[in-house]
């Protein structure tokens, strides 16, 4: 690594930027080839990988199927981002932005098409009235969070994720800063969850089902392997929401869909049944 790097004047991609997601990163958008998308037998059709992303759909999702909502059924297909699946013409036709999770509802006479993880959930939640309350005031406070997720989980992926965990060196400047900021956030849900059961007060809400995955799998040492470097056993109010949201029926089976490491994995869903062979 040069120390004494001067940025010029104009930037080009002269070379791999290295580390795993290296050669698959673009300065540009589109398509790099054909590719059809599959379609399955469900109203939803998903595409997606089981990252935390993609791990906020498939556990609303299954929230919604466990409480007999039938039209929450679901094909989740597996899009490789470590492959490219995600520059497909058929995956930049549902998000134009190459990234995870993408959802195609094709319940009515019109495909619609949703892109981006937040507002999935909402147009989930919208769509089947449940996991965002009816009060103005308290959807506005669940709204808050999610879109506060929104806003900070680069921080903790493409930030301290990548700096931690990916980078193809250590550079102790970027892994102290993100690693203040990560802390940060804990600080803010520890002392949240202090005051209340859930994130936004004392119902479960796709606020919880979209932070979840980042920083209560962070906590629990499921993400970025950091639980002992970022103290997690000092945030005990998050710590108690953290097992709480992971002792969900629904949770352990949707971070599990399209995921293809760990010791439980689902490549893809296309039936509850899928889960029977993993105990779930």
């Amino acid at each position: 690594m040069d120390n004494n790097y001067q940025p010029p004047k104009v930037w080009t991609l002269d070379n791999e930027l290295g580390g795993a997601w290296g050669k698959l990163n673009r300065p540009i958008a589109g398509a790099t080839h054909e590719k059809t998308l599959p379609v399955g037998k469900h109203p939803l059709q998903l595409y997606s990988l089981g990252t935390p992303n993609g791990q906020k759909v498939t556990i609303l999702l299954e929230e919604l199927l466990a409480l007999g909502v039938s039209g929450a059924e679901y094909d989740a297909h597996l899009i490789r981002i470590n492959e490219g699946d995600q520059f497909s013409s058929g995956f930049v036709d549902v998000n134009p932005n190459s990234k995870i999770p993408a959802l195609l509802d094709v319940s009515g006479a019109d495909p619609v098409r949703v892109f981006e993880s937040g507002a999935i959930l909402l147009y989930l939640a919208d769509k089947f009235g449940y996991f965002l309350p009816k009060d103005f005031a308290a959807r506005t406070e669940a709204l808050n969070w999610l879109f506060w997720l929104q806003g900070s989980a680069p921080y903790v992926g493409g930030g301290f994720g990548h700096f931690y965990h990916y980078a193809p060196v250590k550079i102790e400047y970027a892994i102290n800063r993100f690693t203040m900021e990560a802390k940060r956030h804990l600080d803010l849900l520890d002392k949240q969850l202090a005051k209340h059961r859930f994130i936004a007060g004392d119902e479960y809400t796709i606020a919880d089902i979209a932070i979840w995955p980042w920083y209560g799998a962070l906590v629990k040492g499921l993400l970025y392997e950091a639980a002992e470097f970022i103290d997690a056993k000092s945030y005990t109010h998050l710590i108690r929401w953290t097992d709480e949201i992971a002792a969900r029926p629904a949770v352990a089976r949707g971070r599990i869909v399209n995921r293809t490491w760990g010791d439980k994995q689902l490549a893809e869903r296309h039936d509850a049944s899928d889960f029977n062979a993993l105990g779930l």
